[in-house]
């Protein structure tokens, strides 16, 4: 691993004066106490100055198309992410973008593109059912032609920021008879369609997320993206981006895992742990002098540390896999005053450790959950067989 320091030139240092001022100044306390109580991982006011400001399309473009250099993006995830930004749902509507722009047809991206990147549109996933859990292929949302457009029944779960979007990245059946993944269709469907009903679910770790009911939606054939049952292949081009598939470059200033944000709370707690057993209380005394502590807090920064270091879907699957072990380690070091959740009076550490502790269970169902990467990891880069889910054979008495 290199620990070594990157010297920014006078322009990139300037770049990163501008971009904390920026932040700081949309950033504010209000803003994060409100997106700790509404847990929607997203303010308006914060997605559109940074839209202003050209910052939403630097971040979307390649360099060779005016977007950042890679030392540039590097510094706008760190930043973004150190000023503790509802921001999660950018990365979900610059992924959509992506797909929008390779496979839409032109008058469609034309019509969204400006949006998404002035910050006034803002796109979300339409994929998992209420009864599908992580296999999105068995889509049983229903798509069925109608002279030029379509007809759509059906219902989604987690589509977050919904209500805070103006078109879903919609997946549907047009093909029931053919197998799953030669049945799909993909739609980027406006989200005031009539026949759209939302409706907002809160999560244990305090985010809302929504389900979506479609009733007889009409959507013309224009906003279908791809090829009818050819939504398989357009979808995994976005499923790769979510799912953390990415190549890794050699200069070491790439992302190196999705949930990278998340881990950066977990660190967060961790120094804040530190911090208070590290502290000398009324009696003189320091809790960090007793062994049992020093063991327990070193194994836990070994575990993140270890997290931190792992790329693409293994860094996926252990930077969870590590909140969920080291939470209850943190808050069990802290004591009581450690199960109280942020702005609390008497919160050990102003609620850090119990917000990774409940974050930690949805962060691992996101995108599929932890036991569909590990069974990824096993068959695509171990080269192991697929998982057998038969019971075990009954044993036949002689």
């Amino acid at each position: 691993m290199d620990f070594s320091r990157v010297t920014l030139s006078q322009d990139d240092q300037a770049f990163q004066d501008d971009l904390r001022a920026c932040l700081a100044e949309l950033v504010t306390d209000e803003v994060i106490r409100r997106d700790r109580e509404t847990g929607e991982n997203f303010d308006e006011t914060v997605h559109l100055g940074l839209g202003e400001r050209g910052l939403l399309a630097a971040d979307f473009n390649d360099e060779s198309a005016g977007g950042f250099s890679r030392l540039r993006r590097r510094m706008w995830e760190l930043e973004i992410g150190r000023a503790h930004t509802p921001w999660f749902h950018w990365g979900t509507t610059a992924m959509v973008a992506h797909v929008v722009a390779k496979f839409a047809d032109d008058q469609l991206a034309r019509e969204v593109m400006p949006g998404v990147l002035s910050g006034h549109i803002r796109l979300c996933l339409g994929y998992t059912e209420p009864d599908g859990g992580s296999d999105v292929a068995t889509c049983k949302t229903r798509a069925v032609r109608d002279g030029d457009g379509w007809i759509i029944n059906g219902a989604k779960m987690f589509t977050s920021n919904a209500h805070n979007a103006q078109f879903v990245f919609l997946l549907t059946n047009t093909a029931p008879e053919a197998p799953k993944h030669q049945s799909l269709t993909m739609f980027l469907v406006p989200l005031d369609t009539p026949g759209i009903e939302i409706q907002g679910l809160r999560t244990i770790d305090g985010d809302r997320t929504n389900i979506v009911y479609y009733s007889d939606v009409r959507v013309d054939d224009r906003y279908r993206i791809g090829e009818i049952n050819g939504g398989w292949t357009v979808m995994r081009v976005a499923l790769d981006a979510e799912h953390g598939v990415m190549e890794q470059d050699s200069d070491g200033l790439q992302k190196i895992a999705m949930m990278s944000e998340h881990a950066l709370l977990m660190a967060e707690a961790v120094d804040r742990t530190a911090a208070v057993v590290g502290a000398t209380g009324p009696d003189g005394a320091r809790r960090i002098d007793d062994e049992a502590v020093q063991y327990r807090l070193g194994r836990s920064v070994a575990r993140m540390e270890a997290a931190l270091s792992a790329p693409e879907m293994y860094g996926r699957v252990a930077i969870v896999a590590t909140m969920r072990e080291i939470a209850p380690e943190l808050m069990d070091l802290l004591g009581t005053a450690g199960l109280l959740p942020a702005e609390t009076p008497g919160a050990a550490d102003d609620g850090a450790a119990e917000h990774v502790f409940r974050l930690s269970g949805p962060s691992g169902i996101y995108g599929g959950t932890l036991e569909v990467f590990r069974n990824m990891i096993a068959t695509h880069a171990l080269g192991l067989g697929k998982p057998n889910y038969s019971p075990p054979a009954q044993r036949v008495k002689a």
